[in-house]
């Protein structure tokens, strides 16, 4: 399983490429408006800045919801840089638009995808990537990791290329269940990926060999 981070933090970013295991990036308008991002320039060139940062694929989400306006914005987006995937949200138009790109080989990373019809909607359209909201999709009392699963089973029975791509974590555990439930990227906070580093049981090995090293 890509672990993708997400945000539109740039130390974060640079943390998880420092930790060796970072596969790509993931960002919509909630986390640029949380570093204070704004205006489609600075956008732009924040969305360059990060894909400088990293060797991996870089969501970057349409702001639009008509069609001519996302195929736009979609188009203005895939030019910033080659790692940029155009992230459409899963509307119908947003199908078309997915269509579309996919005909120009611009990759699609389709969001808000909570059902696996969604999901087969968005594979048949051509999507590069899917990104149900699993945490979303606890907080209304059903289970997201069922969701990944059924998803993934889905596509191996119809051989469809799209990737499933969990999103919405809210905790290590999420990400470790994404891993066993089949998806093949899941796109977490830092703090999270940061989280599976810890176990008590490291802490007084690790404390136990030190103190026994000054033994030596």
């Amino acid at each position: 399983m890509k672990f993708f981070i997400d945000t539109a933090n740039l130390n974060h970013i640079k943390e998880a490429h420092e930790l060796g295991i970072l596969d790509g990036v993931t960002t919509n308008p909630s986390l640029m408006a949380k570093e204070n991002i704004k205006g489609k320039e600075h956008i732009n060139q924040h969305y360059k800045t990060i894909c400088e940062l990293v060797q991996g694929d870089v969501s970057a989400e349409v702001l639009n919801t008509t069609y001519k306006e996302m195929i736009d914005e979609g188009l203005e987006l895939a030019a910033i840089h080659p790692q940029i995937v155009v992230k459409i949200p899963m509307i119908k138009d947003g199908l078309k638009v997915i269509k579309y790109l996919n005909n120009k080989n611009i990759k699609t990373n389709c969001t808000l995808v909570f059902s696996a019809g969604q999901a087969i909607l968005a594979a048949k359209a051509g999507a590069s990537y899917i990104s149900p909201f699993i945490g979303r999709i606890d907080d209304s009392n059903w289970d997201g990791i069922q969701l990944i699963s059924q998803i993934r089973h889905i596509f191996d029975i119809q051989n469809y290329e799209t990737e499933i791509l969990a999103a919405s974590i809210r905790n290590p555990l999420h990400i470790i269940k994404s891993a066993e439930a089949g998806a093949h990227i899941c796109t977490s906070p830092l703090d999270s990926i940061l989280a599976l580093l810890k176990h008590p049981l490291t802490d007084i090995g690790l404390a136990k060999f030190i103190e026994d090293s000054k033994k030596l």
